[in-house]
């Protein structure tokens, strides 16, 4: 008789204990390779879940951005550079800078690689006399329109030039004129087509024409002369009006920048803020999923030693009591010639059979718990296929019955050692 056989009926005699060694290889099995696997769960389910929030962020930050463009493009500048020397007071009392600079400033500044501000438009304002219309205020403004950075793609401009030999007014001027888009005007001496009349504004607007640079150059004698560089301030440089000064005086030395606050800058702050604190919570959820995964890691890093070592001990336990029922078995095959390899082979070899046969199993159960685990955190097909490294299964497959040999080893050396004679003799 072959020890194939003898072991294979041996396992239909005593299918209770086999079993019993079988369903601990198991549990084990299914344990340690389900513990790997939902922690593989739970590591994809926070990539989803973190993946999404910064993607709701960006997502938040570009409409942010491109809302800032469109309220700045309806509202206007925010900083303004003005002449070195000339004081905030006066600028205050009076609403445009008495001092001037050259027009070649804001050229400078455009190419000077600065960052933190945009949309940059020369102008130059004075109040003065409209002689032609009873000497009545206004507020003449020469604007050129934006000068490009020469570092910075184009941008769709804020402020668009007035054409050479057009005027824009504010309200009460045209209002109270009578004017239209289309009539002609004298100012100062000189003609010009009215192109656009501006809503109402209750601002100093309302009093102001606007005309083609050159042509106010012209009517104040500052040929070449401007007081004044409008600025869009960057989103890149948040709130710090104290960069954006010490960038300018880089190029400017002794200009002062002035900033208009207001509806746009308090959003801009705001949303600044909802930045920060989205970007807050997404890193304290992802220090607090961080502290359970090292949590579950721990629990995992004693759970499987402990598992592993309970299984082996039950199964050695149930090897001590399979040998001690067969000692008759034994000592009569080893009357009948059955040398010491072949009690070892008979022993070790049922022993294997029991770690390959629960390794499978628990290879099959564990494959379902980590299904299981991955469709209860709705992660996706194909995440849910990076969860199964199948070298980890296969090595814990190979491990199942290295570690059921070990355990059996002891009583598989019992049965060596037992004297066939001794037990016969008892018999």
């Amino acid at each position: 008789m072959t020890i194939w056989r003898l072991i294979f009926r041996e396992i239909r005699m005593r299918r209770l204990g086999f079993g019993l060694a079988v369903a601990a290889v198991a549990a084990a099995v299914t344990v340690v390779g389900a513990a790997h696997g939902i922690l593989g769960a739970y590591d994809r389910e926070t990539e989803q879940l973190l993946d999404k929030q910064r993607a709701r962020i960006e997502e938040e930050m570009r409409v942010m951005e491109d809302d800032y463009r469109k309220i700045m493009k309806k509202l206007g500048f925010n900083l303004l550079i003005l002449p070195e020397g000339q004081k905030l007071g006066d600028y205050y009392a009076e609403g445009y800078a008495a001092l001037d600079m050259p027009e070649e400033n804001v050229t400078k500044l455009a190419n000077s690689g600065i960052m933190t501000v945009r949309h940059l438009a020369p102008t130059l304002e004075r109040k003065v006399r409209w002689p032609e219309q009873g000497g009545r205020s206004v507020i003449l403004i020469g604007a050129r329109g934006e000068v490009p950075l020469a570092h910075r793609s184009p941008l769709e401009p804020i402020l668009l030039a007035v054409e050479p030999g057009d005027a824009a007014l504010g309200f009460e001027l045209w209002d109270g004129l009578g004017l239209e888009v289309g009539d002609t005007i004298r100012f100062m001496g000189r003609e010009f087509r009215v192109s656009q009349c501006n809503a109402e504004r209750g601002t100093k607007d309302d009093i102001s024409m606007w005309v083609d640079l050159p042509a106010a150059q012209a009517i104040l004698d500052k040929p070449g002369r401007i007081n004044g560089i409008f600025a869009l301030k960057c989103l890149c440089a948040g709130n710090e009006l104290a960069l954006i000064r010490a960038e300018i005086a880089q190029t400017l030395p002794g200009t002062t920048v002035v900033e208009f606050a207001g509806s746009v800058v308090t959003r801009a702050e705001a949303r600044a803020r909802a930045r920060v604190t989205a970007i807050k919570a997404l890193e304290d959820e992802e220090h607090r999923r961080s502290e359970i995964r090292l949590s579950l890691a721990g629990l995992v890093a004693w759970l499987i030693p402990a598992i592993l070592l309970g299984a082996a001990f039950w199964v050695a336990l149930l090897a001590w009591i399979n040998v001690r029922e067969r000692r008759n078995e034994i000592g009569i095959l080893r009357a009948l010639g059955l040398g010491g390899g072949g009690v070892l082979t008979l022993v070790l070899t049922r022993a294997a059979l029991i770690g390959l046969l629960g390794a499978g199993i628990g290879m099959g159960l564990g494959y379902l718990v980590t299904l299981n685990a991955a469709w209860g955190r709705s992660l996706a097909p194909a995440e849910m296929n990076g969860l199964f490294q199948w070298d980890y299964w296969i090595g814990l497959f190979l491990l199942a019955p290295v570690v059921t040999m070990t355990a059996c080893w002891p009583p598989a050396l019992r049965a060596l050692g037992q004297d066939p004679a001794s037990i016969l003799r008892e018999e």
